[in-house]
């Protein structure tokens, strides 16, 4: 058999191409972000969250990860887009009892509705508000995230920068079977807007471009805080990730006062109603 002919062989071979099952697999830990979600309320709050909401939730699997850790936990998913909504009711939540899958309610709703369901915690992660790209309209969020929490509750959201997302520059990540690519096309530092893309190339395969596509403005730290104590927040903080030995993100969050200077970082902002 010639080279050419083992390659096509295998890639025959190969399941249909499922472009979510590969973002997980690249960039999702959603059960160990469930438990930095339960681990920082109790830390701030002094007691358990029970209620969590999973704003613009996509697959809602963080939703499904929450009610797996206590019996009592319900969680509430919210996204504009019925087709990862589809694929996280046909993949994520038949994986749960049905005890389990009672307690998740998803609504395909704007994040902007204002009679969404209270929670004791309102989650935005995967840096999914970054599509909104003025100050005026983060702002609304926040507000309508503030008046649909519980009183004592946590909006907790993730972030990230350093300089080299302020350049143009292309990241490979190799896993088991496939690599994932981390595409920076372009970065105006006029707007802070940034073009991002995620390929992937599964072995025996070309290159699948641009599978996910991302338009965002690269909103600071300091500008998160304060756009959340102007939307009525009375007290934001800062989880930092920690680095392994090798100088890479080691997924472990901690609470800090001061960051420190790096190419790439990622943090999470927690604000207190």
């Amino acid at each position: 058999m010639s080279k050419k002919s083992a390659v096509k062989k295998r890639a025959t071979t190969l399941k249909p191409f499922d472009k979510y099952l590969y973002y997980k697999k690249s960039v999702q830990s959603p059960d160990t972000d469930v438990e930095f979600l339960r681990d920082t309320y109790k830390e701030l709050r002094g007691t358990d969250a029970r209620v969590m909401r999973e704003d613009f939730c996509g697959t809602f699997s963080i939703c499904c990860e929450w009610v797996k850790l206590n019996k009592n936990n319900k969680a509430i998913g919210v996204d504009l887009d019925p087709e990862p909504i589809h694929y996280g009711k046909n993949n994520y939540q038949p994986l749960l009892t049905d005890e389990q899958q009672s307690r998740v309610k998803v609504l395909e709703k704007n994040v902007m509705d204002a009679s969404l369901p209270k929670a004791d915690i309102i989650s935005a992660q995967n840096f999914s508000y970054y599509i909104f790209k003025s100050r005026e309209v983060l702002k609304s969020y926040f507000k309508n995230a503030y008046k649909t929490l519980n009183n004592g509750g946590l909006f907790i959201v993730d972030s990230f920068g350093g300089s080299q997302c302020q350049e143009a520059n292309e990241e490979e990540t190799e896993h088991d079977g496939f690599s994932y690519f981390w595409d920076q096309d372009k970065f105006d530092p006029v707007t802070n807007d940034g073009l991002f893309f995620i390929h992937f190339k599964r072995k025996g395969e070309k290159k699948r471009e641009k599978v996910f596509v991302y338009d965002w403005r690269m909103w600071s730290i300091p500008e998160i805080r304060e756009i959340m104590e102007e939307a009525g927040f009375k007290t934001t903080h800062v989880y930092w990730e920690g680095t392994d030995k090798d100088g890479e993100g080691n997924g472990e969050f901690s609470r800090i006062k001061e960051g420190e200077e790096c190419e790439s970082w990622v943090a999470y902002i927690a604000g207190e109603k």
